[in-house]
């Protein structure tokens, strides 16, 4: 159905899927993995109750900001990616869409999200302006350093702080930092098995990733990152008194982190991709844990 859709856009212009591609919408896995940590967030910030205003408004900046920051991430590597067998063909490097053309789409998804974030309160937009400067820096930190996914991490977790204010007005309290640090080790370990994908790559390049600090203990360190996360989610669902169907759903990632690092045992690149990409199951079953412990719980 979701490609049915892209493809019915794509006919009412013909360059309209090299934006779509630009924006990676054709693929929605970094949308999902943005999304769930945020609606744990939501969720527990607004006692299981969201408004569907707060729903809409973080469920669209999500989609937006991802696709803005793959635009920009693009840019930012377009003198890279063609020498990365993966990404040689993206629409900046083959020169579908060019350099201009991409900051400008840039800037109106940025405006766009801005636009909704008019609609919280004025604690949340001052937030959201860390979430920008975030997202706008990460893909120029691998040609610095070599934690890059910790930066990814601090953006793709920006959004839980502000669901937290957009409910309450107030400053997030020290409980939800430890959603927001769980979120930051969750993704720095399922995106370095997306940089192992383009080891080889990256090192011949002169680009930086946790994939290469690790080196070979990447598998090991990953699964601790992915222990760590739910430890500390652990540790905020006693603090915000969540129950035995948020541990089913700690269970259920610790299940799907358990499978990841077994199927990489030989650090095939498609093997380590699709650890990547096996990562949104994780998150849905924290939050289908979430949701399901506050809908049982009786109505007082």
């Amino acid at each position: 159905m979701y490609t049915t859709l892209l493809q019915s856009l794509n006919r009412l212009h013909p360059r309209l899927f090299d934006f779509i591609q630009l924006t990676r919408l054709d693929r929605p896995i970094g949308v999902y993995l943005l999304l769930w940590p945020t609606l744990w967030a939501l969720w527990v910030a607004s006692k299981g109750t969201p408004d569907l205003k707060h729903l809409l408004i973080f469920v669209v900046g999500v989609t937006l900001m991802r696709a803005a920051g793959c635009v920009i991430n693009d840019y930012a590597d377009r003198n890279f990616d063609g020498d990365v067998a993966r990404t040689r063909n993206r629409p900046l490097v083959s020169g579908k869409v060019t350099a201009r053309e991409a900051l400008i789409l840039f800037a109106v998804l940025i405006g766009l999200s801005f636009v909704l974030v008019l609609f919280t309160n004025w604690l949340t937009i001052v937030f959201s302006i860390g979430g920008l400067a975030l997202a706008a820096c990460y893909p120029f930190m691998k040609r610095y350093t070599f934690y890059p996914q910790v930066v990814l991490g601090a953006a793709f977790s920006w959004g839980m702080p502000m669901a937290f204010t957009a409910v309450t007005g107030e400053l997030p309290p020290p409980e939800a930092w430890l959603l927001y640090l769980a979120n930051l080790l969750w993704t720095v370990g399922y995106d370095t098995y997306y940089a192992m994908t383009d080891r080889e790559d990256d090192l011949k390049i002169g680009v930086k990733s946790t994939a290469i600090l690790f080196g070979d203990a990447d598998r090991v360190i990953i699964l601790t990152l992915q222990g760590m996360a739910l430890f500390c989610l652990a540790l905020a669902g006693v603090r915000f008194g969540l129950g035995i169907y948020f541990l089913l759903g700690l269970l259920g990632a610790a299940l799907c982190f358990t499978w990841e690092f077994w199927s990489t045992r030989e650090r095939d690149p498609q093997k380590c991709f699709a650890a990547f990409l096996h990562n949104h199951w994780a998150g849905l079953s924290i939050f289908l844990g979430i949701v399901l412990d506050y809908a049982v719980r009786p109505v007082v």
